[in-house]
């Protein structure tokens, strides 16, 4: 199975995942109106031997199959402050 990835000139570090170059049909509108003009990354083939940096690739390839696209956003930001705090006060007790 190929696909064609796309990156968004909005979100940082978001990619689209269309089965088909330059075919958005099957994305929302709503989603393209939010993630920007795609700009074309690569095509790539999504085989099981294949590791993603950020994504599962059977969700891929499920996704791509049930809905015809695939959203990859980035991991949350971890908050620091929130990490420090939490383990002051498990020392503290």
């Amino acid at each position: 199975m190929f696909c064609a990835i796309y990156k968004s000139p909005k979100k940082e570090n978001t990619y689209l995942y269309i089965k088909t170059k330059d075919d958005f049909s099957d994305v929302p509108e709503a989603l393209l109106s939010t993630f920007g003009t795609p700009q074309f990354v690569m095509v790539l083939k999504l085989s099981h031997e294949r590791k993603l940096a950020l994504a599962d690739i059977n969700k891929v390839r499920e996704q791509l199959s049930s809905q015809g696209y695939y959203l990859q956003i980035p991991p949350p930001v971890t908050n620091l402050l929130d990490e420090y705090k939490a383990r002051k006060s498990e020392n503290n007790t």
